[in-house]
Order: C-alpha cells, then sequence, then structure tokens
C-alpha cells in the first residue's frame, strides 16, 4: 500500500522530505499537477476542479493515506476529499500557532508568506481568528517564488532581487517569526535565512504535517515487502506533457535533501 502526496508542483516534495526521514519504510506516490501550476493565482473553482479530477485517478483500494502537500489545495478542497473518501486524508495549513506562541512573550509579530488564493480564503482567516492575536499578524503573498521553484532557482540574484521587492521595506525589527506557508516557499529557506535578520525564526509546517500523517496511520501498518524493507520506494507522476519533469522533480528533491543537510533541520 502506498502514501499519495499531491501537490501543484515541486513544492510537495519538501514535504515527501520529511516523510522520506519519519516513514522510511512507507511506500510513496507523488504526484506534480505541473500542467496546472501554479494554483496560487487561478479561481478557486479551478483549483477544486484540477484536485478532485487528480485525486480520482491516483487514489486506489491500495491507498493507504492520501496527503495533500499543497497550503492552497488544502484550503480549497480538503472538507471535500474528506467526505468522498474514508482513508486518512491530511492537508497542510500555515503554522502560524507555533510562530505567535514563539512571540507570545516578546510582542514581536509574525509574517504569514503565502499564495494570493490561500491568504483570501476563510480557512486561513479561520486560523488566524482563533488565535486571537490578529493585531501581531501580518500577511504577504508572494507567488513569484513559486515560478523560480519550478524553474530550480532556489537562491542567487534573481530570488534576492524578488525577496527585496516583495518584504524589503518591512522594519523586521517588529518582527520574531516568518511563516513559509506555502511548501514551494521551503525551498528558499537559506536564501530566507540570508535575506533577513538573524533573530528571525522560520517555520514551515511540513514536520507538524507529517506528525499527523503518522498518527493516523498508525496500526495500519504491513510487514514491509522486500524492496521496502531496503528503503523507501517513491514513484513519480506528473500531469504536464514535458517529460523532463519527472527529471526535475527528482533534482529537486536531492536538492533540498542536501540543503537541509547543511542547514541541519528546520523548526516545526
Amino acid at each position: 500500500m502506498s502514501i499519495v502526496l499531491i501537490d501543484s508542483g515541486l513544492g510537495g516534495l519538501t514535504v515527501l522530505h520529511e516523510a522520506l526521514q519519519e516513514l522510511p519504510h512507507e511506500r510513496y506516490l507523488f504526484f506534480a499537477d505541473n500542467g496546472n501550476v501554479p494554483y496560487g493565482t487561478k479561481p478557486k473553482e479551478t483549483v477544486r476542479s484540477c484536485i478532485l479530477s487528480a485525486v480520482q485517478e491516483l487514489v486506489t483500494e491500495e491507498t493507504k493515506a492520501l496527503l495533500i502537500a499543497c497550503n492552497t489545495a488544502t484550503s480549497i478542497a480538503i472538507a471535500d476529499l474528506r467526505r468522498l473518501y474514508s482513508i486518512p486524508v491530511i492537508g497542510m495549513e500555515p503554522a502560524v500557532k507555533p510562530a505567535v506562541e514563539l512571540n507570545r512573550n516578546t510582542g514581536k509579530r509574525s509574517l504569514v508568506m503565502a499564495t494570493p488564493l490561500a491568504l483570501k480564503e476563510t480557512k486561513y482567516h479561520d486560523l488566524v481568528n482563533r488565535l486571537g492575536d490578529t493585531e501581531h499578524i501580518d500577511s504577504q503573498p508572494m507567488p513569484g517564488l513559486v515560478t523560480l521553484a519550478e524553474e530550480l532557482e532556489f537562491d542567487g540574484p534573481r530570488v534576492q532581487a524578488y525577496l527585496q521587492e516583495t518584504i524589503g521595506d518591512r522594519d523586521w525589527q517588529e518582527y520574531g517569526t516568518a511563516v513559509l506557508g506555502c511548501t514551494h516557499f521551503s525551498f528558499f529557506r537559506t536564501a530566507f535565512a540570508k535575506f533577513l535578520p538573524p533573530h528571525i525564526e522560520l517555520i514551515d509546517g511540513n514536520r507538524g504535517t507529517v506528525r499527523r500523517l503518522q498518527e493516523l496511520i498508525r496500526g495500519r501498518e504491513e510487514a514491509p515487502d522486500s524492496a521496502a524493507a531496503a528503503g523507501p520506494v517513491v514513484e513519480f507522476r506528473h500531469s504536464g506533457s514535458d517529460p523532463a519533469y519527472r527529471e526535475r522533480m527528482e533534482q529537486a528533491l536531492d536538492w533540498y535533501r542536501r540543503d537541509r543537510e547543511r542547514a541541519g533541520r528546520p523548526r516545526a
């Protein structure tokens, strides 16, 4: 049986990386809907249709769990998916709660960076309102990072110029945490660390999401076959017509693995 992960493109590979660390003997099917990337600037009904169609093709009786490794898709389609499927369905949400908790005793602000569509959705606003600290939470759409990630450009002059353009005018002494609220954005941890003052904590929801996956599949484990026992098994699929995209997925996952090894494991 396999765990299916789905994203609009390469971003969900950062969640897959975490899953491979925590659940190394599972089988994984990673699907990138790169024929429709990006989700974050599209109408919500278009995104919902993309997700429901893709999941219908991917989920079979051999699927152990479904992980929507995309904050935007989660905000749009998670309720529909949980109604339609009896397997565990796990989604992403910006890690606003741990960011706010880290700032609780300092009076510092949190900046939540995500796609325009995710930041507009009721799900995000409900999350922020539940925390009861809206005056210390700011939001910043950064769709350009998705484009850069899909081009495998995770650092360098273009990335730094985009960060300067979008968040360069903020008074970072007012902030204590910055939330990477799109799975594509986790590719830019090193770039953010170069750009931001050292006191800023970068937080994403990848580890917390995989912990939730672990909880929900507990008791569903079966004896690993010989291939799984030797290490994780990952199948890559994508929707676009470019046959080289699978190689790009593998390159991105390898880059992220090496980048995280150099930097150490991230918070949250």
